[in-house]
């Protein structure tokens, strides 16, 4: 028997177990155990020092995750933007795998079964004949050996700069199954169409290639200042030579804003066009199409203490007496930016309400330039909503000492608001929740600082909840107040709202600096479609601030900023209603791979929709400055309009 068995079958051989060694010390009993006092000392003891390295697990583990979802989201954010994958704003591993496995020429059905799609055994044969007999072509053949092309095709696999993660991925699985083809059929590339095959390899060849591509109008906004609070223009001459400019390089139009603290500046209901009339008048000559927007904030608050341009002054003379026309954050500090909301429909200015003095702005416009709107030199009017003409809350001003990228404050402390507050609290049978969350932080707070807006805050409990809903609807139901009278005032003219880019704090859970903003955005609730539903509902243009610029790795970890992530959110959720979308640059100056991030955002090249903007808006203080490089904006503005082809 010993002789039979193998050396796996050998017992386990210790030693020390036939032949004991004298001089291995034998093991020591066990210690004695502690008793009364000492032994609830030890147990206290170790009790602590356990919670203590429970307490830093735990932070351990969020930290690993926060770093986890930041590798996720940047991820998604290249599927999205390179490589043609239709994912959703929120999309969990199982949304990335099947798409994934889509693109490398596999079935995934709804429950989840995976399989190559490839033809029965007894079909191999006569394809892999037919692949030999006749030369590949993009339609001809279902499976065929891929061997000849790929090998007439020098440096197609080659990682290359210009290729595009698909492209790459793509590439090189074909290459390495048609390695393998004669191993395993079923892992070959043979069941992938030939036209598919030729579209992997040839995709990246024209990626920066923009001709043929849909036009896409640009407007340049002319500089603040223009004209003075007299409303006069300052320097005709001047603005000639800046148009001549735009002309040159092949401008579309222009955006001139119409700044209510100079139109009605001294008195109510008291108009002063001239210096506009002039504008346009020089606008006109030159044959370009002219945007105008309704400013109804202050201008320059945010660089200044001293406003360029404030509200009207017969407005602030009411604000002297009654300071709750203004938005009003926790500590009572008013903001001259805009009017509070709360007065839409309270008569509280020389016997008008907000609204009406909004329509009333309007409707003086109208009238005094129906000519250029007969003649269709004016084609769109953008109706400004809030804190720098975009709808949102005056939540992050400068003024106040915010910083990015602090979380903002809420601003919904004047009397009026407040009363709103108390009413919705009281239709909802909790009158105790007609207040503002006490532990939401100040202008420069962290999310995690805040009991409000931390992981599993208050911003999620019953409370948190009804009065976030509540700041969002009143910011909902400004805009459809202001745009149903709009729609009156610019009968058959196309409608401008802009809304706001904040990014900053997207990767957190309850989107801090959104919900300050007043949209009601954080993890497990899409904030964007009910204000879209509204805008739907005038066909309204969406105007979005486009970043261009992409963050540093320190800056987007510091501020788990996600611009991307939160531009395919809001683009998608517009386009999917069906609304018109524009884009506006945020910063005046651009290199050119600035320039192509804007052309990508204005016209994605992987939109199996092929969906655009409708226009660009360039910001730029002046063409004529020196720190504009009109070689760069004139490649800019030829690939939105489809002209450029060419290495970005």
């Amino acid at each position: 028997m010993m002789n039979n068995m193998t050396p796996s079958q050998d017992p386990p051989l210790h030693t020390d177990d036939y032949f004991p060694n004298p001089i291995h010390p034998q093991p020591r009993p066990n210690p004695r155990r502690p008793r009364g006092f000492a032994a609830t000392a030890a147990a206290n003891n170790s009790a602590g020092k356990g919670k203590k390295e429970r307490e830093k697990e735990k932070e351990r583990t969020k930290l690993r995750e926060r770093h986890r979802r930041a590798i996720t989201s940047r991820m998604l954010t290249g599927l999205r933007q390179y490589g043609n994958f239709p994912l959703p704003a929120r999309a969990d591993m199982n949304d990335v795998l099947a798409a994934l496995a889509r693109e490398a020429g596999w079935v995934v059905e709804a429950d989840g079964t995976t399989y190559r799609q490839c033809p029965p055994p007894s079909q191999l044969g006569s394809f892999e004949a037919r692949s030999v007999e006749n030369p590949l072509s993009a339609g001809s053949l279902r499976a065929c050996s891929v061997k000849e092309t790929l090998e007439n095709q020098p440096h197609a696999f080659r990682i290359d700069g210009s290729l595009s993660p698909t492209s790459i991925d793509s590439d090189v699985i074909a290459e390495r199954d048609s390695k393998n083809a004669s191993a395993s059929p079923i892992n070959s590339v043979d069941c992938l169409e030939a036209d598919q095959l030729l579209q992997h390899i040839h995709s990246g060849v024209n990626e920066n290639d923009f001709t043929g591509t849909p036009y896409v109008p640009v407007y340049i906004k002319l500089p603040v200042g223009i004209i003075n609070k007299f409303c006069q223009l300052i320097d005709p001459e001047g603005i000639r030579q800046e148009l001549i400019h735009m002309k040159s390089l092949n401008i579309d139009g222009v955006i001139v804003d119409c700044w209510w603290g100079i139109v009605e500046v001294w008195s109510p209901q008291k108009y002063v066009w001239s210096g506009y009339r002039e504008l346009f008048n020089i606008i006109r000559e030159f044959k370009l199409k002219l945007q105008v927007v309704m400013a109804f904030h202050e201008c320059g608050g945010n660089d200044s203490t001293d406003a360029l341009i404030a509200l009207p002054q017969w407005v602030l003379e009411i604000g002297k007496d009654n300071r709750d026309i203004f938005f009003t954050d926790r500590e009572g500090r008013r903001n001259t930016e805009c009017l509070s909301w709360g007065i839409d429909k309270e008569r509280v200015l020389k016997g008008r309400t907000g609204i009406e003095v909004y329509f009333d702005f309007m409707r003086s416009f109208r009238t005094e330039f129906d000519d250029l709107f007969v003649e269709g030199l004016i084609s769109a009017v953008e109706i400004g909503l809030g804190a720098s003409g975009e709808l949102k809350y005056p939540s992050f001003s400068e003024r106040m000492g915010w910083r990015y990228p602090g979380i903002g404050e809420f601003q919904c402390y004047d009397k009026y608001l407040q009363h709103s507050l108390h009413r919705a609290a009281k239709a909802r049978g909790h009158s105790f929740w007609a207040r503002g969350p006490d532990n939401a932080g100040n202008y420069n707070s962290m999310p995690h600082e805040t009991g409000f807006f931390c992981d599993r805050g208050d911003y999620d409990n019953y409370y948190g909840r009804f009065f976030l809903h509540w700041y969002f609807q009143t910011l909902i139901d400004h805009a459809d107040n202001v745009l149903s009278l709009a729609s009156l005032a610019f009968e058959e003219t196309k409608i401008i709202v802009k809304v706001p880019a904040v990014y900053w704090w997207y990767k957190t859970a309850s989107h801090a600096a959104e919900l300050t903003a007043g949209y009601h955005n954080p993890t497990n609730q899409d904030g964007y479609s009910p204000v879209f539903e509204v805008l739907r509902k005038h066909d309204v243009t969406v105007k979005f601030i486009c970043l261009g610029v992409q963050l540093s790795s320190q800056e987007a970890d510091e501020s788990l900023a996600d611009p991307e992530g939160f531009s395919w959110q809001v683009l998608n959720s517009a386009w999917d209603r069906g609304l018109m979308t524009a884009g506006e640059n945020a910063l005046p100056c651009y290199d050119r791979e600035g320039y192509k991030r804007l052309v990508e955002m204005a016209k994605p090249r992987n939109d199996p929709d092929r969906r655009h903007f409708s226009f660009f808006v360039y910001q730029q203080p002046s063409l004529l400055q020196g720190n504009v490089c009109l070689t760069e904006l004139d490649f800019f503005i030829k690939c939105l309009h489809g002209e450029m082809a060419g290495d970005l």
